[in-house]
């Protein structure tokens, strides 16, 4: 217990104890921030050229949609570069108040607090706002997992250390999938659980035998269900069977995944043009959402695709960058559950548009439409931005 609270000692004085040497730090990540405001952009313009119709048909107003993310993705922005200004090791005393907050916000969406959407009760109202709890578990998951990988110190090792971040991780991840009905959001819980333990692990060989039996258990458990269990009692099956095979469900559940299809390839090499995409006037159903990329392929073309592409590439290069020069291993630690929260949410999306996964429902990061999604990545953009900011670079010796 005394060696636990000298290093919880340690870590909050981390920062005060450079300070007081005196030495300032010129360092900030200018780059990151520029990608960040990039993608927010070009999200802002891509969110009013794929609703416009949409919302101008639904409310009247063809900037529903992006006057409400407009004004969201500018406080978010600055409320990162405020949370940038801050030590990141402020953290630590609320590590637990931060883990047992995400689960209580989760169970309450079974609740009369919570409110159903779009068919799935997901979301919590309180007062004025509504968000969904489980973005608060991705922080949590990212942020306590990295304290405890700190205090377990050489043990993380251990069979037994390793078993501990798994099942904290994994209840996050089941009460996500038991009490917001939200599988996609659990898998990206419980990946960043076992990204966070390689990470901090010094060996792979065990993570890949792990990672080959459970890809073997997986295929096989969905098989045996995919042809033993009756398709219309679970909306999973059915959505495995329309990834296989949507030209069967195509007046259906296959009916969105083939019109994004459509979008991508009527794009072709340079697209229709910014604006003059057909299959966002009530085709592609939901556009704004998970399918936008669909409609930045078809309206900007192949181009335009890997424009995206490479913008969340160097943005996942400005993490990696920061974690590989963090002051020490909780910041370290913290930034690498972002890098790896970002790439499977750029990944899962991505792949779901062009139907190399079943449907999951997950948003393209800062350019899909949701206030809560952009409130909760711009939170982990300044915990990034407050980790570079305490990057000390060592000043190179002059040979006379």
């Amino acid at each position: 217990m005394d060696r636990v609270k000298q290093q919880r000692k340690s870590l909050l004085s981390h920062s005060s104890g450079r300070s007081a040497a005196g030495k300032k730090n010129d360092y900030y990540d200018y780059s990151l921030v520029a990608v960040i405001v990039l993608l927010t952009c070009f999200g802002l313009i891509m969110l009013y050229s794929t609703s416009a119709y949409t919302a101008q048909i639904q409310y009247g107003d063809d900037m529903f949609y992006f006057k409400k993310q407009a004004l969201i993705s500018l406080v978010c922005i600055l409320g990162a570069l405020l949370i940038s200004r801050l030590d990141y090791h402020l953290l630590i005393p609320f590590v637990t108040f931060l883990y047992v907050l995400a689960v209580i916000l989760m169970i309450l969406v079974k609740t009369p607090l919570g409110v159903t959407s779009h068919g799935a009760r997901r979301w919590l109202q309180l007062g004025p706002i509504q968000f969904q709890p489980a973005e608060v578990a991705k922080i949590a998951v990212i942020v306590c997992l990295s304290y405890m990988i700190v205090q377990m110190g050489r043990q993380v090792r251990t069979l037994k250390a390793c078993m501990t971040l798994a099942a904290m991780g994994g209840l996050l991840a089941l009460i996500a999938y038991v009490f917001t009905d939200n599988l996609s959001t659990a898998i990206i819980i419980f990946c960043i659980t076992a990204g966070l333990i390689f990470v901090a692990h010094p060996e792979m060989k065990p993570f890949i035998i792990i990672a080959a039996v459970v890809i073997v258990l997986v295929t096989a458990i969905v098989f045996f269900l995919v042809t033993t269990m009756d398709t219309s009692s679970s909306f999973r099956i059915r959505r495995v069977l329309v990834w296989l095979h949507p030209e069967d469900y195509a007046s259906g559940d296959g009916y969105q995944t083939l019109q994004a299809l459509y979008a991508i390839g009527s794009g072709g090499l340079f697209g229709r043009g910014l604006g003059n995409s057909i299959q966002k006037l009530g085709s592609v159903p939901e556009a704004q959402n998970d399918m936008i990329f669909s409609i930045i392929c078809e309206e900007l073309g192949i181009f335009g695709g890997m424009l995206v592409l490479g913008l969340f590439a160097y943005l996942l290069y400005r993490l990696f960058f920061i974690a590989q020069n963090a002051p020490d291993m909780f910041g370290s630690l913290m930034v690498s559950g972002i890098f790896i929260h970002i790439a499977l949410q750029v990944i899962l999306n991505i792949a779901v548009v062009i139907n190399l996964l079943p449907n999951t429902g997950v948003t393209l990061p800062f350019i899909s439409y949701g206030g809560t999604s952009i409130v909760f990545l711009m939170a982990e953009m300044g915990l990034a931005l407050s980790v570079a900011r305490q990057i000390k670079f060592q000043e190179p010796e002059v040979l006379l």
